[in-house]
């Protein structure tokens, strides 16, 4: 599943900020590199490693893909960030949060294995922004929030009319998936926002308590552990979907403006499209195109509301 874009709403930088984030500091090399060039990086495997785990399914049954994925993600940052480290310095109440964000984490991955096992990948893409365009036109109430939601339901409409008749399983999964997204960005940024967890070591323990929630779908892995070519495309698809994706997207937007990159973030439902495309064949009819584009023009030009500091009380 994805959780880029959620990241990006936890830092909390006013509009037009090209802060840096703390995370992950682009120096040296990473430096000279164009920040445009990561946000595509990140684009790119943010489906890529989707669409491998669709092809690994022929191999390991769809819920076991999930929890590899969330597995091998959550071991390599855990080599990496040590996050149990942090999690002794934690209050109860972020410990409660970050329980309650893996838990979402977990059964968000299993429903958007489930969705694209039946539905194209730019279609679970395009449904899956629908509820943060809602979440920022209840946040901002303005005219070009409103404009902004009715285009991206008239596009998720358009996705999902003949996909309602033919997999309505698949629909309501994604569906699923979708508000599950909505839900895991509210507990990141109440995560973030308690100010004892930075962004990724945040994430890797996200990622460790839903390995762990998520345990019991392990049994349905089983023919990976003798099946080596599908355990290594699994830690593959863990990679390219958690790690990969996550380090482009803090290294771009530590360099891009706020508005740059929700403008940006709009061209990942094509970008789900047309990886189904090349990599899966699941070549579109026009209606779906129609409707993704409309999908990407709400993502464009939705607007979060701003965030004031608050005031010392007297």
């Amino acid at each position: 599943m994805v959780y880029w874009q959620n990241i990006y709403h936890h830092r909390g930088m006013a509009a037009d900020s090209t802060v840096p984030t703390p995370d992950v500091a682009a120096t040296g090399l990473a430096a000279r590199v164009p920040p445009h060039a990561y946000f595509v990086v990140s684009a790119i495997f943010h489906y890529l490693g989707p669409a491998f785990a669709v092809l690994l399914f022929v191999r390991v049954e769809v819920l076991g893909v999930a929890w590899l994925r969330i597995a091998s993600a959550a071991v390599i940052f855990a080599l990496w960030r040590r996050p149990w480290r942090t999690w002794r310095h934690m209050d109860s109440g972020t410990k409660q949060l970050l329980l309650a964000w893996g838990g979402t984490l977990a059964v968000m991955n299993s429903c958007f294995y489930l969705a694209i096992d039946r539905l194209p990948l730019g279609t679970v893409a395009a449904i899956e922004f629908l509820p943060v365009i809602a979440l920022a036109a209840v946040a901002a109430r303005t005219r070009r929030n409103v404009i902004a939601l009715v285009l991206a339901v008239a596009g998720v409409y358009l996705v999902t009319d003949v996909r309602l008749v033919i997999e309505p399983k698949g629909v309501a999964f994604a569906a699923a998936n979708a508000l599950l997204f909505a839900l895991y960005i509210v507990l990141g940024h109440r995560v973030a926002s308690s100010g004892q967890v930075k962004g990724i070591d945040g994430l890797a323990l996200s990622m460790l308590i839903a390995a762990v929630i998520a345990l019991p779908l392990a049994w349905q892995a089983a023919p990976a552990l003798t099946d080596p070519v599908a355990m290594a495309a699994a830690i593959g698809v863990g990679i390219s979907s958690s790690v990969i994706p996550y380090v482009c997207d803090q290294l771009a937007m530590a360099r891009l403006a706020r508005a740059t990159y929700s403008l940006m973030v709009a061209l990942w439902p094509a970008t789900a499209t047309i990886i189904g495309v090349i990599v899966l064949t699941q070549v579109p009819a026009a209606s779906e195109v129609l409707g993704v584009a409309l999908v990407i023009v709400g993502v464009a030009i939705h607007r979060e509301a701003r965030h004031t500091p608050e005031r010392s009380a007297a």
